[in-house]
This record gives structure tokens, sequence and C-alpha cells, in this order.
């Protein structure tokens, strides 16, 4: 069995950048919070470290391979997985919660996926999605 050493001092630490995020989850163990503002916040996590989120891309954009490999992740190969790639998905209390969503994200890094003319494709779908749903006169859009 081999040993898989990292130096822990290199990697970014995620959880630096999701303390909000993650007092959000904590307190949605103990009352009701809307999945919006979990996604919110998220993303601005995801902003923060990357400059993108989810949002600037789309599934379509990934290899099938990489698709289902991400569905066959655990905590402990994400784990080894970010910390190969210089991040680390742990905060003081253990695995943080939305590290699937970091690992999709350090793969669209690794694939060269964080582009602006990606970016501008998956707004473009996400509006195009929005138009074609019934009873929608307008997409407004923040950016």
């Amino acid at each position: 069995m081999s040993t898989i050493a990292f130096d822990q001092m290199a990697l970014t630490r995620i959880a630096d950048f999701a303390r909000s995020l993650s007092r959000l989850h904590q307190l949605a163990r103990r009352q009701w919070i809307d999945d919006d503002q979990l996604d919110r916040e998220f993303n601005a996590v995801c902003l923060s470290i990357w400059g993108y989120s989810p949002d600037d891309l789309c599934d379509e954009m990934f290899w099938t391979d990489d698709l289902a490999w991400l569905d066959t992740l655990d905590e402990s190969s994400a784990r080894i997985f970010a910390a190969e790639h210089g991040y680390d998905l742990v905060d003081d209390s253990g695995m943080l919660t939305d590290w699937w969503g970091y690992c999709w994200m350090i793969l669209a890094e690794k694939r060269g996926l964080l582009t602006p003319e990606n970016r501008a494709a998956a707004r473009a779908r996400i509006e195009e999605t929005y138009r074609a749903a019934p009873n929608v006169i307008g997409v407004i859009v923040g950016r």
C-alpha cells in the first residue's frame, strides 16, 4: 500500500472561502433554508476561488468519461483528486458539504473549461431554457 503525502500549506483551503456557506449548511440542520440561498452562496464561493461559478458551465462541455467519473466519486477519492490539483476539501469539522460541486469546478479548471467563451455559451443556454418555458416573456440577467 502506498502513502500519498500532500503539503497542506501548498493547498488552497476551500474552507477559508466557504465559511458563510458552511454556517448556512449548519443552520439548515435546524431550520428551513431556501435551496436558492444555498446555491447563491455556493456560487459566491466558486467565484471567489476560480472567478467562475457552475452557472458558467454546462455538462455538455465535459467529456462523457469525466461525467461518469464524477458520478463515481466518494469523499475519499474526491479528497485525493482535489489535493492532487492543489485544493483541500476539509474544514475543522470534516469534509465540506459541497465537496462534489467543488470537484466539478476543479475538473472544469483542469480541462480548461473556465473561459469567457464557455461562460457566454452556458449563460446563453440558460437564457434559452428560460425563454422556452411557457408564460416567460423575458429574462433579466444580472452580471
